[in-house]
């Protein structure tokens, strides 16, 4: 359940479930509220779930689950995955070093069966763990003005720096964390974290007070984040093995075992996987798409583009299947994110759509350059 319906409502909110939370779809414009975040700054309500993990082996525990180096100093953060015995995802999290506890933040269809999984696999360890999530509000600030949104509003030390590094201060009278994103929508951005009473002033201080930021939802955070080329776990990583997603900044692999390394070390060592992810344009689909008022219409583009699973083919060969399609805030272009062969020529390529076939081409991600790159941008080691 959101934190703040008060402010959502008076915006016009139209919502959707998100992992069995109930989260912002979009305000009634999401087409101009993308272009707004492109051009200076939105802000969103996160639907995260949290885990609080203490003890004085917290840091040692989550290590040795995780796919990255969960970081020893109070400030800092990392992104990471936990893996199944074949590599497949079984989730993403962002982990935080909050001094005396890690935060961990993840799908929040996914917080309980974790919780409960590492909870069983604490034995003779000083861990606890707890679902944390209803004490929170999370918000995200993207944009190219999101640095001079938080300066105009954050009370106490500047703005984080260094990706996934945060700092503590005020925002009206409340206490918050502010912490410098991994640009999951290929601009500046920061995650601003309150506690759950203090959700509502927050979140209208980030919308109305100094430089004034678009509110927007997740239909337009799910096509900001596809310009980008980030994939994300309810597309696109949820199952894979990390090294088909090229999720190069998830991996680290200097660490100890976790499950599932033995699948991502021998992938990386073949030098490629067996398919990899690649942006479309769906030419096919621009005169259609273009006879759509995106923001009169928001769900007006869901009947013209492919379906999560259509399949991709070069030629009278399917080589692959679409993860996610949206129309580019930033071009007003159909576009969208697929998983193919790692080596298939995608030259004369079509997507099926509804039955019927629609040219596409091959784009270099991400599709628009925006005031950072984002930290998930797909990378292999073939293509270095």
């Amino acid at each position: 359940m959101t934190l703040v319906s008060g402010t959502h409502g008076a915006h016009g909110a139209t919502y959707r479930d998100r992992g069995g939370r109930q989260v912002v779809d979009h305000y009634g414009k999401p087409e101009r509220v993308g272009g707004a975040v492109r051009k200076v700054v939105g802000a969103i309500e996160m639907g995260y779930g949290v885990l609080a993990v203490a003890g004085d082996d917290r840091v040692e525990f989550v290590d040795n689950a995780v796919s990255n180096r969960v970081p020893a100093e109070d400030g800092q953060g990392v992104y990471a995955l936990l893996l199944d015995p074949q590599g497949g995802i079984e989730t993403d999290m962002y982990v935080y070093n909050a001094g005396e506890r890690l935060l961990v933040f993840l799908p929040p269809e996914r917080a309980d069966a974790v919780a409960d999984d590492w909870s069983e696999k604490v034995f003779i360890q000083d861990v606890e763990i707890a679902d944390v999530s209803e004490e929170f509000g999370v918000f995200g600030v993207h944009g190219p003005k999101s640095t001079e949104k938080i300066a105009s509003v954050l009370g106490g030390p500047g703005a984080p720096e260094e990706p996934l590094s945060f700092v503590r201060g005020s925002m009206v009278d409340a206490g918050v964390t502010v912490i410098a994103t991994d640009s999951p929508l290929g601009e500046e951005g920061y995650e601003v974290i309150c506690a759950a009473e203090d959700a509502e002033d927050v979140f209208d201080t980030l919308l109305t007070r100094g430089l004034n930021a678009a509110p927007f939802g997740y239909r337009t955070w799910d096509a900001l984040t596809a310009e980008a080329g980030t994939p994300l776990f309810e597309y696109e990583l949820e199952g894979t093995v990390p090294n088909v997603l090229g999720l190069r900044n998830a991996l680290d692999f200097e660490k100890g075992c976790y499950v599932g390394q033995e699948v991502v070390s021998r992938v990386e060592n073949q030098g490629r996987p067996s398919r990899r992810l690649v942006g479309l344009t769906l030419d096919g689909l621009a005169d259609a798409v273009a006879e759509v008022d995106g923001d009169a219409d928001p769900e007006g583009y869901d009947a013209l583009l492919p379906t999560p699973g259509a399949a991709v083919f070069a030629g009278d060969e399917a080589v692959g299947e679409v993860t996610r399609a949206a129309v580019g805030p930033a071009s007003g272009d159909p576009i969208a994110l697929a998983l193919v062969g790692f080596d298939a020529d995608l030259d004369g390529a079509t997507v099926r759509v509804d039955g019927d076939e629609a040219a596409a081409s091959r784009v270099d991600l991400p599709f628009v350059d925006g005031s950072a790159r984002s930290a998930r941008l797909p990378a292999y080691p073939s293509d270095e």
